[in-house]
């Protein structure tokens, strides 16, 4: 027999929509439609009765509101669920609803998907109300009232997923909407799914949204950052209100941050940097800056921050999770449950949520970004950011700049490494990143820009890098020296032409909450100097004439009207953020600028007809050529990464090489498979491609100037044991097999090559050192190593130097002080990381579970590779959290 469909009443007078929910709704439940309120009354007391009402509320003769409470007075009809199907998106009318006793409130339009998931939450709770009442059908009133208060919680505790590692969870009746995991851009991913709305209160609008966080126990998960909360905790203070004086949402309740404690701490100092930046004008001077003008540059800081710099704590809450529950407020408690589990709990029930990512699962981008090819350019800039911090669609403002063949980018918005990935760009490419300033829209990618393995140029003014350094270091704990071990600083000088790299650069300041240098670039040919001019975060002409007075507070007009000069300065391209407001520029103010061509960016709203009028906007992945290049710039990568892999060969040798063919691999092509016979040699230079190996599980990134081969090579070297896959379009040099092992032959490398490239081979298999570590590097390494063999019981002692361990076949066991097993090592697996990063107060043993073969690795210089630098902490503070040991790793000494 079929099992019966619940049966669902749909009220509304409107003939038109009430077809259009039965369509919707025929195919899964069984439907009876009725035009009024009084027709609903009377068919709701008939049986069958409905399992669930859908209902309208403008209605003539008789409202939805009144008919829900007359349902709700009637005892044979109370029990029915009622869910409001409506048009009126006011809070108030919302709350009206609730009120009345419907369970929810849908707005029209609304999907099928959205709407038969609301149903089927709400019909799946009746039935379980059923089966409670089934069993308690003979007790008394108190357990009556219990089995109402059960239900209500059960209701509350439903989480629902955003994103991979990110998860919504609402208790209406504590006032609570936990967001739980905030990597970055998590406000899109919110928007995108209808968790964060415009609303109405009291004539005053606003945006809904969370007024909790739930922070990851580590910063980072598979190459993506957990916790990035400025703009989250933005949107509750000033998009919902919370602390606008007067607003109806500002009741006295502050945004709540909980977790661990570190982690807690840590996005404090890091929100209070990036509300900020420098906080004194002692700090300011510090950056070479002198007295007067740090005076006025204060003045500014105070100015957009109301007169007073305030701590975080003055405008949040927060809250220590530890094994034990802990309330949060109203009765919800929180405990964890393990490493990265929480558990949340309400009256009789609860939820468990679990902000661990599965192996090879990233954290999303809130929209597509397809591919595209890139074409270098003698001086030429890419787009990949014209939005904000709060444009669903688009990334954050953001460009790439190319010249000379070389990459640059300027600024890192939280998905940088998508957008690079999107047109064809690996970060191994990159040569270095301009900063204007700390706000996470411009900012938090940049600790992703760390996993590469040379340290990339670091180009702005000691002014802005403070600031960037200090949130930097607040962010990952880290001390502020770490940032020039992964970085090469460059320090640029305000209203100068800067050489950088042979492209001239001059810093230009712009007044904003944290300290902000806008660029002008600018590159020689035959015509004379072509200048980009890239102007984020701006200051409306409103803004900064409100700044200018003769008081005490006030800045001096001239410094202003400085300002508004620079920014109009006449050059071949301009990009303006126009986002409007009180920190952000204006289109109008730029209506009569000279400039060749301007971009409007920087915005999450559709351009007006008179700002179309005033400038263009530019697609995701467009360029601009400012000067063509004619010049083949991959081919001279090869020739420079071949260099790189044979240093003592003469370049005729290399050149020979390096002339070999150039293909293009589109997204998603099998370069090589397992053991294939391909017949040639492929060197990476451009783009980014995968080494697959199911059977162990790996999934890694090579980096540019990376070597390929295939089963043809197998007796001669290691290394064809896998697949090779382009993730974004690739151009490689193929360099026939032939050639290559006369190369080799000729020039005395292949015993050399043939006993290195066994130890590489393991290295590229690794977690540790096979994701960005170029060949060059790797075979450095390899070189290093050290092999061991251990008995089963064998113990390891510290060493006086630095000394990383790596497992090559066998299991080691890591020890506490009392000699109980905290983590069994295998294959591939690293331990000793501690010694790299001052952990002397780490008391771990190591043992070999059975015969063990290890090799050794002492390398001063490991930690001047920023992404195994960066893999080691990572390594180390999850041991630390899993093992309930105290992180303070201190930075490491030039």
């Amino acid at each position: 027999m079929a099992e019966q469909k619940p049966l669902i009443m749909v009220v509304d007078d409107d003939a038109l929509n009430l077809d259009a929910v039965l369509i919707l709704l025929k195919p899964t439940y069984e439907v009876v439609a009725v035009h009024s309120g009084a027709e609903a009354l009377a068919r709701a007391c008939k049986q069958p009765q409905p399992d669930l009402i859908l209902m309208d509320v403008m209605m003539p003769g008789m409202d939805g509101y009144e008919v829900c409470t007359r349902l709700k007075e009637d005892a044979s009809t109370r029990t029915i669920p009622v869910i409001f199907l409506t048009a009126m998106d006011e809070a108030e009318e919302e709350s009206k609803g609730l009120e009345a006793g419907g369970v929810d409130y849908i707005l029209k339009p609304t999907s099928r998907a959205v709407l038969l998931s609301r149903l089927q939450l709400h019909l799946d709770l009746l039935d379980q109300n059923r089966a409670l009442e089934h069993l308690v059908q003979q007790r008394t009133a108190e357990l009556e009232r219990s089995r109402q208060a059960l239900r209500s919680a059960t209701q509350s505790l439903a989480a629902q997923q955003v994103s991979p590692g990110v998860y919504w969870l609402q208790i209406p009746e504590a006032n609570l909407r936990i967001l739980c995991g905030c990597p970055g851009e998590v406000v899109k991913h919110l928007i995108r799914k209808g968790f964060i709305n415009p609303s109405e209160k009291n004539g005053v609008a606003y945006e809904t949204g969370p007024n909790a966080i739930l922070l990851s126990d580590v910063l980072i998960q598979n190459r993506g950052f957990a916790n990035l909360s400025e703009f989250p905790i933005l949107q509750m203070l000033y998009r919902q209100g919370m602390i606008i004086p007067n607003h109806p949402n500002n009741t006295g309740v502050k945004p709540l941050l909980m977790g661990s404690a570190s982690q807690v701490r840590a996005q404090l100092d890091y929100i209070h940097r990036g509300n900020y930046g420098l906080l004194s004008k002692e700090e300011i001077m510090a950056c070479g800056v002198d007295e007067e003008n740090a005076e006025i540059m204060m003045r500014i800081k105070l100015k957009f921050a109301f007169g007073k710099i305030s701590t975080p704590e003055a405008f949040l809450d927060t809250l220590s999770i530890e094994e034990r529950p802990v309330e949060i407020r109203d009765g919800v408690t929180v405990q964890r449950q393990g490493f990265n589990r929480f558990r949340f709990a309400y009256r009789d029930s609860f939820t468990d949520i679990d902000l661990n990512l599965p192996t090879n699962i990233s954290y999303e981008p809130a929209y597509p970004l397809g591919h595209h090819r890139l074409s270098l350019h003698y001086f030429a800039v890419r787009h990949i950011g014209e939005g904000d911090g709060w444009d669903m669609d688009r990334p954050s403002m953001g460009s790439v700049m190319v010249f000379q063949g070389k990459v640059y980018l300027i600024d890192a918005n939280p998905t940088v490494l998508h957008g690079l990935a999107a047109v064809g760009i690996d970060i191994s490419e990159v040569e270095g990143v301009f900063q204007t300033h700390a706000h996470d829209d411009h900012f938090a990618g940049l600790p992703a820009l760390i996993q590469t393995d040379r340290r990339l140029k670091y180009f702005s003014t000691p002014l802005v890098r403070s600031s960037v350094t200090k949130k930097f270091a607040a962010l990952m704990s880290l001390d502020e020296a770490t940032f020039g071990q992964f970085f090469d600083i460059n320090d640029l000088t305000f209203d100068t032409w800067n050489d950088c790299d042979g492209l001239e650069v001059k810093p230009v300041y712009s007044p904003h909450p944290v300290e902000n240098n806008m660029f002008v670039f600018r590159a020689l040919d035959g015509e004379g100097y072509k200048t980009y001019a890239h102007w984020a975060d701006l200051s409306s002409f409103k803004v900064l004439d409100g700044m200018v007075g003769e008081g005490e507070k006030d800045v001096p007009k001239a410094f202003m009207e400085q300002i508004k000069e620079n920014y109009l300065q006449q050059v071949d391209l301009k990009k303006l953020d126009v986002g409007g407001g009180m920190i952000h520029g204006e289109t109008e103010d730029f209506a009569y600028d000279a400039s060749s061509r301007m971009i409007l960016a920087h915005t999450s709203r559709r351009l007006s007809i008179r700002e179309m009028s005033i400038g263009s906007e530019r697609s995701f992945g467009s360029t601009d050529v400012l000067i063509p290049g004619h010049q083949d710039y991959l081919r001279q990568r090869a020739f420079h990464a071949l260099r790189g892999l044979f240093p003592d060969v003469p370049g005729q040798q290399l050149s020979m090489l390096a002339n070999g063919q150039q293909v293009s691999y589109n997204p998603g092509t099998l370069i090589h498979r397992l053991q294939e016979q391909s017949g040639h040699v492929d060197l990476i230079l451009s783009g980014t491609i995968a080494f697959l190996d199911a059977d162990a599980h790996i999934h890694n990134h090579l980096a540019m100037g990376s070597i390929i081969w295939g089963g043809d090579l197998a007796e001669e070297l290691p290394g064809s044991g896998g697949t090779y896959r382009a993730v974004t379009y690739c151009n490689a040099l193929v360099i026939p097999t032939r050639l290559f092992k006369a190369f080799l032959m000729n020039n005395q490398l292949l015993e050399h090559m043939r006993g290195v490239f066994h130890r590489v081979w393991f290295l590229r298999k690794s977690w540790l050192f096979g994701e960005q570590t170029t060949l060059s590097n790797l075979a450095t390494i390899a070189r290093t190593l050290q092999p061991l063999e251990l008995g089963a019981g064998s113990t390891l002692t510290s060493s006086a130097t630095p000394t990383l361990w790596l497992v090559k076949t066998g299991k080691m066991l890591i020890l506490d002080e009392h000699g109980d097993v905290l983590e069994s090592v295998g294959s591939t697996g690293v331990f000793g990381e501690a010694s790299f990063l001052g952990g002397d107060g780490v008391n771990w043993r190591y043992r070999a579970d059975e015969a063990v073969s290890l090799y050794r690795l002492e390398m001063p210089d490991l930690m001047n590779i920023p992404v195994l630098h960066w893999k080691m902490r990572e390594i180390h503070e999850r041991r630390l959290r899993l093992y309930g040991a105290v992180s303070k790793i201190p930075a490491i000494a030039d």
